[in-house]
């Protein structure tokens, strides 16, 4: 489609991040839509996912699970294609003048799946309920640099104004380049009038009951809790990225040895993540159906400040002990089969901005007599007691790296150290979210739109939305804020890498690895593309009619 004006910071980050993205390539027999055989337009596409945390409101949900979900079912702003480029959907134009004041333009005649009118409120309203301290939502952080944003009270968002019924108009605090690019992300999806209360709060039951303006819509009484969720077609959906099929349930797995098992079996048509058990296997056991291509992934643990032994030098010092005594290399070469890469910086090779030679980088090195001198000095400063443990969702496949990694931490520092497994994702995320976990924790970042910012405020910035370690440096805060109101995107890089040299001496997370995007189709199934961010476009899926 034809790109409207929207600013040169937009510009700038989209080139450089379609040029990053542009060496990516997909193992699947798919492309743009029509490249291949139609297929039975009345076919449902089966694939595999989690069940969200929590209900399915924009704003409050920040996990792959949820994400997957509401991506389908709702349009925003822009939409992102295959390789990271944003496009235009429900905006008509995104213009400024000066990267502080920006112009939102939505196109004509646009409706939710209930009738109500995807309008300027709509979009203000989601924002303004995002934004409201007592909510509480998970994802409000996003909202922070838009005038009248206060994390101390409820409080309206002063920077944003309807200027007509599709028009609205956004007045940050500061210039930011990449505030358009971040539009596509679900944070910023519009949520329509009935899904609000008298208070102008969206309600637990719009959460329970999502009514969107996407490519899906949720089928009556599609959502069947820790099972699947069944996604029909939307009919009245005039953007780009039109189904292409009838519809698509995503079944909510336990394991991905059991929708790796459906894969191979004819029960799954589409699994976006290869179990441990066949990382070795899989493109061998599907030919030209199985994808393993660079994606958007960051892996890491996150041991919080809050855990003894865990603040202050002492935590330093301890932080940088255990990131090398882990031997990365051995770990994404025998047990991940080369489906990952070992970590440089705390973003992923296909985002523009990454690097390999950061100041500090040193510390992800695999030096066990190293790893033993920096603890005996933290037993100076304070005697280590107790079990070093890694709490994973065991319905994923995390169980086989834990191990390797806890046992890399045994040998090298000669202590009690093993993986911690929680049965299911959302109890495990839950237990983080509400702090209650008394351990490190697997985390990571799956980019939410393709920049090094994203791959750095949302996760450390003093209480963001996704900082579930509580860190909190003023320094990395500070140096984040300049590389965001930087000129232009060389510039904002060269702060961004400041910025990850000081994680790398505070370590809130130790970095792992980078995951590839790894999974497969199944017979039949046609027009398969996995996306920048390892999400497959669902859209474009065909499946041959059956026999």
């Amino acid at each position: 489609m034809k790109r409207t004006r929207i600013g040169l910071g937009l510009i700038a980050l989209a080139a450089a991040g379609s040029l990053a993205l542009a060496g990516c390539s997909s193992s699947s027999t798919g492309g743009d839509k029509g490249s291949t055989p139609k297929g039975d337009a009345s076919a449902i596409i089966t694939t595999d996912g989690s069940e969200p945390e929590s209900g399915l409101i924009p704003s409050d949900t920040n996990e792959v699970g949820g994400g997957k979900i509401l991506d389908a079912i709702f349009a925003g702003l822009v939409y992102y294609d295959a390789k990271g480029k944003p496009h235009n959907e429900v905006a008509e134009s995104i213009d400024t003048k000066d990267s502080k004041v920006f112009t939102i333009k939505l196109k004509a005649d646009q409706k939710f799946t209930n009738g109500d009118p995807v309008d300027a409120d709509s979009f203000v309203n989601a924002w303004n309920d995002a934004a409201k301290l007592s909510n509480a939502r998970k994802n409000s952080s996003w909202f922070a640099n838009i005038e009248g944003f206060d994390d101390k009270k409820d409080a309206k968002l002063t920077g944003l104004k309807v200027v007509d019924p599709t028009t609205f108009e956004v007045t940050l605090k500061s210039a930011q380049s990449d505030f358009p690019l971040q539009l596509g992300y679900s944070s910023f999806y519009p949520v329509p009038k009935s899904g609000f209360d008298a208070q102008g709060n969206v309600t637990k039951e719009f959460g329970q009951n999502p009514i969107g303006n996407g490519t899906y819509k949720v089928a009556p009484k599609g959502w069947v809790h820790k099972q699947q969720i069944e996604l029909v077609k939307n009919d009245e959906y005039k953007g780009d990225r039109e189904a292409q099929n009838a519809g698509v349930t995503i079944k909510f797995y336990d394991s991905f040895d059991a929708a790796y098992a459906d894969l191979q079996g004819g029960h799954l048509d589409v699994l976006d993540q290869i179990p441990d058990s066949a990382a070795a296997t899989f493109q061998t056991d599907l030919g030209d159906r199985a994808v393993n291509q660079g994606a958007a992934i960051f892996q890491s643990f996150t041991i919080p400040a809050r855990l003894p032994h865990f603040s202050g030098k002492e935590g330093e010092l301890r932080r940088a002990a255990i990131s090398h005594a882990i031997n990365r290399d051995q770990i994404t070469d025998k047990i991940f089969s080369k489906t990952r890469q070992t970590a440089t910086d705390w973003s992923a090779p296909v985002i523009e901005g990454h690097s390999k030679d950061l100041a500090g980088a040193d510390v992800l090195k695999y030096d066990p007599k190293k790893a033993k001198e920096l603890w005996a000095e933290a037993d100076k400063i304070s005697k280590w007691s107790g079990k070093f443990q890694i709490a994973y969702n065991a319905d994923g496949p995390h169980q086989g790296w834990v191990d390797a990694v806890t046992n890399d931490i045994k040998n090298s520092l000669g202590i009690e150290a093993s993986g911690a497994p929680n049965p299911l994702f959302g109890d495990f995320r839950q237990s983080i979210t509400d702090r209650k976990i008394q351990t490190a924790f697997r985390s990571g970042w799956q980019g939410d739109y393709p920049g090094l910012y994203n791959f750095l405020a949302p996760l450390y910035q003093t209480g963001a939305s996704s900082n579930d370690g509580d860190y909190s440096n003023p320094e990395f805060d500070k140096t984040l804020a300049e590389g965001l109101a930087a000129k232009d995107v060389a510039a904002a890089n060269k702060k961004f890498d400041d910025a990850q040299e000081i994680l790398f001496k505070d370590l809130p997370a130790i970095p792992l690895w980078y995951q590839n995007a790894s999974g497969g189709f199944g017979e039949g199934v046609n027009n398969v593309t996995f996306g920048w961010n390892s999400v497959p476009l669902y859209y474009q899926i065909t499946k041959t009619a059956a026999k």
